[in-house]
């Protein structure tokens, strides 16, 4: 499931993407009726899904024969629900490298102000065959 719109911005160790989540979401439906917020498993895929991007952008070629899988996910921290509608930032900056890993942190953000903050690693690992 992509959860980016768009990237909108990129240098080598940083990137932000933008999401817009709508009401018909499926994940909305029972979380919460009457008050739909953004799970927060969603929006911390949110930026694993940035961090990907970002990992793809520094070595062009590299999903075409692996894919990320997440290995560590630490320091989460919510700070504001995100409902419907809005429009969620997600940024992410490389914060070490090491062999096929990658070290990083996100932040979330909704009208410039932070939803979200975690930290993440994900692994390049060579896609199956069949």
């Amino acid at each position: 499931m992509l959860l980016l719109d768009e990237a909108v911005w990129h240098e080598p160790e940083r990137l932000v993407a933008r999401r817009t989540f709508s009401a018909e979401e499926f994940f909305l439906q029972g979380h919460f009726p009457g008050d739909p917020v953004v799970p927060g498993v969603i929006l911390c895929e949110c930026a694993l899904q940035a961090g990907a991007v970002l990992a793809a952008l520094r070595h062009p070629g590299l999903l075409c024969d692996s894919r990320p899988v997440v290995t560590r996910l630490q320091q989460v921290r919510f700070k504001r629900m995100v409902r419907p509608d809005e429009c969620v930032e997600a940024e992410v900056q490389l914060t070490d490298k090491a062999a096929d890993a990658y070290y990083m942190h996100g932040r979330l953000r909704v009208l410039q102000t932070v939803a979200a903050t975690l930290e993440f690693a994900c692994m390049m690992t060579q896609r199956s065959t069949s």
